[in-house]
């Protein structure tokens, strides 16, 4: 085994923070003379300083001997770790002399390691500490060997070291295991020959759990046949042997089996017998184990219910999600396992966390068949009506949210089960008035377009329900509803009584009375409790001066107003358009059903009535729709004309009735084939077919001897692996290199950039182009922006014209733009003379944050409307064309397109909202509203606004789409 030349790298497994030795580092001789103090504090400071030069190159011959004669018997246990410490960092070998060099370069004998003199005072030191009284320190210095790799010096010690396997305290026996393994392991023929046997003599009669699990550790690795032997003859008590001895023995069943599937049988008694473990991490450990191993329905199943009990026991959101994402790739390939723990798997809802909930409503939905169907509705509609109930912090965080997740899951059981749409439908819709009320009615819409059956119950209950909606948006569907779907003269009758019965009669304008109070009762509220201060005697008969606060009673509340009254007389003119579309439909379909004329003749007076009070509220209020008016005149002109006019009537009468039913069928099937697709897309992809010859990379070199060298080393890879676009991988790669430094100065410097989430790994390339050796070479960093440095580059002493990578470590904690910059300092060895250069910054792009993600039109005006930081940026580019130029943003802001548009529809304008969470958690909201002025040349105009809850977001998003909105790049040929 051949060592590296550079022993600090070969022995170094430590770092020390860099502000051990402040105010820098002491001369070698001021470390020596330290040495030699009794004060034990002084001497840890000169160890350290010591350690901290030798990492950094320096190699300080002299102080080896002043530590061997004042370090290395002292009793302080800090003193004896930082000697330790040092024995891994100093040189223990001689250098080579000249000559030896010259004779090795020249082919001739190599270069012959010799042991420093000085190494056997220290392998003696060493061995005192093995044979020590006290169990701690001979467990120390045990542990310590195991990070030595020198064979001259293990090789003294190993008669110690076997005979610290059969010393009395567990705490030395479990290290002593450990040594053993690590000198057989890289000396095993010539120091210890006999090790696993050994070791296999110390497992049989050990009882410590912890070095029974470092034998049964030594003996998978070195011997994995007296490991099974071993595991053989303690099958029945492997439980009582500790988790890590568990774990171990699933390692070695997972690598026996892999290389021997005949060995499976021997294996499977001890996986059943760890499915039950107390412990999580067995019990988990052996469910993936035993379904890598067998795809028999038994061991699935059994898997599956350890999973599932997993799933319930923790109270960890990390466990439980990995234990859903397993469900989810068990569920690809046996669903018909896990439709039998269905409703187990349906008992994690009870989780605080909503992405839990959601990821188990996901797995779940894919499951429900139709002996199942009921079971998981009657569970829905338990947890929908639990929503309501509970009123404790964390459910009023997860309550909204939650319930329109159920919603949707119930919405997605009733399309594809329509025997339980019935009852799913009149349940749901006592949440007309509550916060998911907007779920609640779309999911009623598209249940009364698909099942005309339900249509009469469902319409019902709505008419019944209609004065507890609060909502001006869920009232709008409602009315739709109504007046698309009541076609028979009970449902006519009954909808339009309802209707003129919540509307009430014209004017809907506040009248003076009531504005008066309102404002007499603002005014009692605003001036708040009156303070009254009076002097009392108290019990004692001293005086006392007494505060007393008072509040003005509050009226009851005798507003009786119905909700739809309420909600035009507010100056709702959208509302208001709907109502008047909603009776004029009524109307012109009561002929239709066999109302007698006299009736039909009421209802139109009515509906005039009210349409006409509808207009002159959209004249006289004052509402943030006031820009409607011109659009609700003209809709309410219409309906007017068509309940005036026969002739208009005529005409109008069929557009009306059925165009709006037509449309939203129309819809429903669009949605339905998009769903269809992305199923489609999400199922696995054939990478090769049965016939497609297969290249073996390994017999490249026979084959070249039949001039067969046609082979696509890229293909053969991607077929292979499933990845089929390898070639952009390094291009990709490359993207991410900063070039930090100029070619001409004398250190030459890049850095390769690597985001993980909420870490990035910078791996700096450090080239020396000078022909002198430059020392304490370092690299300082310093960052900008939400972003902090969690291991700086240490010093390094580079040769001449070498290079080396040096690694740092930077925590992000938030989606802003973030700058690192810095300096290389370094000293010329041979002029002692110090240098610095000054590094190009490295721009983090927000992009390597933002990841697309998608949500209701719902959650998305309530995040706009609650976001307060928003950026607008205006629309300046190249591109001509709206759809074009929507896609461009897409893709250049890695975000998600929420708004559906019809690509072969022409216009010249266009809206669309984006979406996307970065990996923090941030939602960023775009809304961008273009328009083609063909005033302007045919350019595209408008904005693009961002939103979102943080300012960095906004401001970084801003940025980016300022700077690629301008146009496309062209495509490079290839």
């Amino acid at each position: 085994m051949s060592l590296a030349t550079n022993s600090n790298e070969s022995y170094c497994t430590f770092t020390l923070a860099s502000d051990v030795t402040a105010g820098g580092l002491p001369s070698e001789e001021e470390i020596a003379k330290q040495l030699e103090s009794n004060d034990p504090k002084i001497k840890r400071h000169a160890l350290k300083a010591a350690i901290m030069a030798m990492l950094g190159g320096e190699a300080l011959p002299r102080i080896l001997m002043q530590v061997i004669r004042f370090c290395i018997n002292s009793d302080d246990k800090p003193l004896k770790k930082l000697c330790m410490l040092y024995w891994e960092v100093v040189p223990k070998y001689q250098e080579p002399s000249s000559d030896e060099v010259l004779r090795a370069a020249s082919g001739g004998q190599p270069v012959q390691r010799k042991l420093l003199p000085e190494m056997i005072l220290v392998c003696n030191a060493l061995m005192n500490d093995l044979n020590h009284p006290n169990e701690y320190v001979r467990g120390s210095m045990l542990r310590f060997l195991c990070k030595v790799k020198d064979e001259e010096i293990l090789g003294p010690l190993i008669p110690s070291i076997k005979a610290c396997l059969s010393h009395r305290h567990q705490y030395v026996r479990k290290n002593a295991v450990l040594a053993v393994f690590h000198a057989h392991r890289l000396h095993g023929e010539t120091l210890i020959p006999d090790g696993p046997e050994l070791v296999d003599l110390f497992i049989n009669a050990e009882t410590d759990i912890g070095a029974r699990r470092n034998a049964f550790l030594m003996l998978y690795h070195e011997s994995e046949d007296l490991a099974i032997q071993f595991l053989a003859r303690n099958l029945d008590d492997v439980s009582k042997f500790g988790d890590g001895f568990a774990l171990l023995v699933l390692d070695l069943t997972r690598k026996a089996c892999r290389r021997d599937p005949n060995q499976k049988s021997r294996f499977v008694r001890v996986l059943f017998q760890m499915l039950s473990s107390n412990s999580a991490a067995v019990s988990y450990e052996a469910a993936w184990t035993l379904i890598s191993l067998s795809n028999s329905p038994t061991a699935v199943r059994a898997a599956a219910v350890t999973y599932t009990n997993l799933l319930n026991s923790q109270n960890d959101n990390n466990v439980m999600m990995i234990v859903l994402e397993r469900l989810e790739q068990l569920k690809k390939k046996h669903s018909k396992i896990l439709q039998e723990l269905l409703m187990d798997i349906l008992r994690a809802l009870s989780s605080p966390n909503p992405d839990i909930c959601k990821k188990v409503l996901d797995v779940a939905m894919a499951l429900v068949t139709n002996k199942n169907v009921a079971d998981v509705v009657t569970t829905l509609k338990r947890e929908v009506a639990k929503t309501t109930q509970e009123s404790s912090d964390s459910s009023e965080d997860k309550g909204k949210v939650y319930r329109n997740m159920l919603i949707q899951a119930i919405h997605g059981c009733a399309v594809r089960f329509p025997d339980v749409a019935e009852s799913v439908v009149h349940t749901l819709m006592d949440f007309l008035s509550s916060d998911g009320g907007m779920q609640v009615i779309i999911f009623v819409r598209a249940i009364v377009e698909r099942y005309p059956a339900l249509r009469p119950a469902i319409l019902t209950k709505l008419i019944n329900t209609l004065d507890e909606v609060t909502n001006n948006n869920v009232m709008c569907v409602c009315l739709w509803i109504l007046g698309e779907y009541c076609e028979t003269s009970e449902t006519v009758k009954d909808a339009f009584d309802s209707v003129t019965e919540q509307l009430g009669e014209a004017p809907y304008v506040v009248q003076a009375d009531d504005k008066k109070a309102q404002e007499k009762a603002a005014a009692e509220a605003a001036k708040g409790p009156k303070m009254v201060t009076k002097n009392v005697v108290l019990a004692d008969g001293t005086y006392a001066t007494q505060t007393i606060y008072s509040e003005a009673k509050t009226p009851a509340v005798t507003d009786k107003t119905p909700h739809l009254r309420k909600m035009i007389i507010a100056g709702d003119i959208f509302l208001g358009a709907i109502i008047s579309s909603s009776l004029t439909k009524m109307c012109l379909r009561a002929p239709d059903v066999n109302l007698d004329p006299v009736t039909v003749k009421e209802m139109t007076v009515k509906s005039l009535l009210a349409m006409c009070g509808i207009v002159k509220m959209a004249e006289v209020t004052v509402s943030a729709q006031k820009s409607s008016l011109a659009d609700c005149s003209e809709r309410v002109t219409l309906c007017c004309r068509a309940l005036l006019d026969p002739k208009a009537s005529a005409l109008l009468k069929k557009t009306l009735l059925s165009e709006g039913k037509s449309s939203f069928a129309a819809f429903l099937k669009h949605i339905q084939e998009k769903e269809n697709k992305e199923k489609e897309s999400r199922e696995d992809v054939i990478t090769s077919q049965a016939d497609d010859l297969i290249h073996f990379r390994q017999l490249r070199s026979l084959t070249a001897q039949g001039g067969d060298l046609d082979l696509d080393d890229g293909s053969d890879l991607a077929r292979a692996t499933g990845y089929a676009d390898g070639g952009s991988l390094l291009s990709n790669e490359l993207s991410h290199v900063y070039q930090l430094s100029g070619f001409a100065d004398p250190v030459y410097a890049e850095a390769f950039v690597t985001v993980h989430d909420y870490d990035i790994l910078l791996e700096i390339l450090i080239i020396n182009r000078t022909p002198n050796t430059l020392a304490n070479l370092t690299v300082e960093l310093s960052t900008m922006g939400d972003m902090k440095i969690v291991e700086r580059p240490q010093s390094h002493t580079i040769g001449p014209l070498d290079q080396m990578t040096i690694r740092a470590s930077i925590k992000v904690s938030s989606t802003e733009t973030g700058h690192i910059f810095g300096t290389i300092v370094y000293e010329d060895a041979s002029t002692h003379e110090k240098g610095y250069i000054n590094l190009n910054d490295i721009h983090m792009d927000i992009m390597d944050y933002i990841r697309p993600a998608t949500c209701t039109d719902e959650v998305f005006r309530s995040m706009w409307a609650e976001f307060e930081w928003e950026n607008k940026v205006a629309i300046s580019t190249s591109i001509g064309d709206l759809v074009e130029f929507l896609d461009h943003i897409v893709t250049s802001t890695n975000m998600s397109c929420l708004t559906p548009h019809d690509r072969n529809e022409k216009g010249s304008f266009l809206a669309a909202n984006l979406y996307a969470k970065s990996v923090f958690g941030e939602d960023a909201l775009v809304n961008v509203s273009v328009e083609k002025k063909e005033d302007n040349d045919g350019k595209l105009a408008g904005y693009i606004r961002i939103r979102s809850k943080t300012q960095g977001i906004a401001l970084s998003l801003g940025d980016r789409i300022t700077s690629v909105q301008r146009g496309t790049q062209p495509n490079k040929k290839q």
